[in-house]
Order: C-alpha cells, then structure tokens, then sequence
C-alpha cells in the first residue's frame, strides 16, 4: 500500500473514531457513485450527516481544510442527495462536515507526536 493511502486511511479511522466519541452514528464509509464518493455518512441526532476527511502529516502545503474546495463542496451536496435516494432516506434536516486529521512524523520509530483532529460543522 502507498504511503498516501495508509495516511489517508489512518486519518479515516481517527476521524470514525473522532465522530463516534462525539455521538455520532456512522452509517457508511467510502460511498461511491458515478458521481463520486463520501468519507463517511453519519447521524448527528436527527440530521444526516455526509463527512469529508482530509489528513495531512504536515502542514507544509497549507492547512487539510483548504482541500475542501468550493467545487468539492458541491459534490459533496449532490452526493449527499444521490446517497439519501439511494437508500431510501428522507431525511429534512442534513449538513456536509469537514474533519481534518494531522499526523506529523516523528524524529524516530515510535516518535510520532499525538494527532491533531479538528471538526467543522455545517461547512455546505
């Protein structure tokens, strides 16, 4: 597996991890469509929830929320749509979430600094 995959898929765990300590209930992860995919579909109470993870292990190319772009952004809206049809969800109240997960090297094995995961509500 490519180091920027199991970055990515470390980040996704920390940030189920994240989401369920907060009380939320994860749904689906990694829901592809035509036309693309969610990170994470969860419930916060009675609100659907669609979650865009971004996880950086620096912060040199600026911070994992400036990925989430206006055009994502949008995506992540029609997906949102396209993931309630397809499971037969209606569902009145909904949001699109960003949590960012940093998972800075450290200087030696078994050196790696705790994570840093920020959530943000209600991005879209």
């Amino acid at each position: 597996m490519k180091a920027k995959d199991l970055l990515g898929r470390t980040g996704e765990e920390l940030a189920v991890g994240h989401l369920a300590a907060a009380g939320y209930q994860i749904l689906e992860r990694n829901w592809r469509c035509r036309q693309g995919e969610i990170d994470v579909v969860a419930r916060d109470g009675d609100t659907l929830v669609v979650v865009e993870v971004k996880t950086r292990s620096s912060l040199d190319f600026g911070h994992p929320f400036e990925a989430v772009s206006a055009a994502k952004l949008a995506r992540l809206c029609l997906l949102a749509a396209a993931w309630a049809r397809a499971h037969a969800v209606s569902t009145r109240s909904w949001r699109v979430d960003a949590v960012s997960v940093l998972l800075p090297a450290g200087d030696g094995p078994g050196d790696r600094p705790a994570p840093v995961i920020e959530h943000l509500l209600g991005i879209g």
